[in-house]
């Protein structure tokens, strides 16, 4: 690359001395368009419960969902993520739970498009919830069945798509699922229904306050390196993406985020598909309790998430979503 200019004609703090200017020639910049809020929604009535490894974040039971609803719709964020806390009686080897029309993913979806149909949902495709060995899929033998698994998967998706789901979001990593559901859903006229894969999932240690919120972690007893991608590699992400969007995925994900912002730039320069990057739940406790202990600024969120549309990503999902629509409500 060619160095263009020398100083001292050149002085290149001329364009931050202000903050107008910075603003004016700022690269990236974040809106409330670019965040998507999880949810964690658990059984009962007249429950809000906080969760010890993820400081700011709650568990609703459905009747008080319209508490973060109301937020979410106050700052127009564009979609929400929903995910269960399923009680350990409704699991089960085969994670049946997942196909019952009465389900807490059943119930809020209904709830929610009854009482805030403004709101985008995305709903989560894996058994890990459901299942009573914390795994994303059957086990036979003593492997993860990818064949077993996606048939299940395809009929969990059709059953959210009927209950209103907008974004079928397959977050297991079973080969072939991305195809299956299409077809599943294309075949009973949910044509319109979309399909964010997460086609580029690490098996990562950055997930534990997640699956202590959805209530696996205390099941799992085996890692999930076997159908998770190595977090040693990158080149696969090519197969992994090409693949998931052949087979009919209008977007991707990349999760973790913060840690793998290259595997977003990669997939954003070689494939014309949205990318969206997952600030994990480990990812934020760490930040969060930073900001909460003084060791940071709260300027850190924002940074943070900078990183992620710096990196390529249009859409990051991250429990700092309110907080950061907030903070751009207040610039602005």
């Amino acid at each position: 690359m060619k160095i263009l200019g020398s100083f001292p004609k050149t002085r290149l703090r001329r364009l931050r001395k202000s903050n107008w200017i910075r603003n004016l020639v700022s690269e990236n910049n974040i809106s409330n368009n670019d965040l998507v809020l999880p949810i964690f929604v658990r059984d009962g009535r007249n429950k809000v419960e906080s969760i010890k490894t993820m400081p700011g974040v709650k568990r609703y039971s459905i009747d008080k969902l319209s508490i973060i609803l109301s937020k979410v719709k106050k700052y127009k964020i564009p979609m929400i993520a929903l995910f269960p806390y399923t009680s350990e009686n409704k699991k089960n080897k085969i994670g049946s739970e997942a196909l019952n029309e009465n389900n807490l993913i059943c119930k809020s979806l209904k709830f929610i498009k009854k009482n805030f149909p403004e709101i985008g949902v995305m709903c989560d495709v894996a058994l890990d919830p459901y299942t009573s060995h914390g795994h994303d899929g059957i086990i036979v033998g003593d492997e993860i069945d990818n064949d077993e698994t996606i048939k299940v998967l395809t009929k969990q998706a059709l059953l959210q798509a009927r209950m209103g789901c907008d974004v079928i979001a397959p977050s297991d990593m079973m080969d072939g699922r991305i195809g299956a559901i299409r077809k599943e859903l294309d075949k009973n006229n949910y044509k319109n229904v979309s399909i964010l894969s997460y086609a580029v999932k690490y098996a990562s240690d950055f997930y534990g306050p997640f699956r202590d919120a959805v209530g696996s972690k205390r099941n799992l007893t085996k890692d999930k390196k076997s159908y998770q991608m190595d977090s040693r590699n990158s080149t696969e992400l090519f197969r992994e993406v090409g693949l998931d969007i052949k087979e009919g995925a209008d977007m991707v994900m990349v999760k973790p985020g913060m840690f793998y912002l290259d595997i977003i730039n990669k997939i954003k320069n070689n494939f014309k598909v949205p990318v969206l990057a997952y600030q994990v739940s480990g990812e934020y406790s760490l930040i969060k309790q930073g900001v909460e202990k003084k060791l940071l600024k709260e300027d850190a969120i924002i940074e943070s998430i900078i990183s992620f549309k710096r990196a390529g990503a249009c859409a990051i999902v991250t429990y700092f979503a309110l907080e950061v629509a907030k903070k751009i409500r207040s610039i602005n």
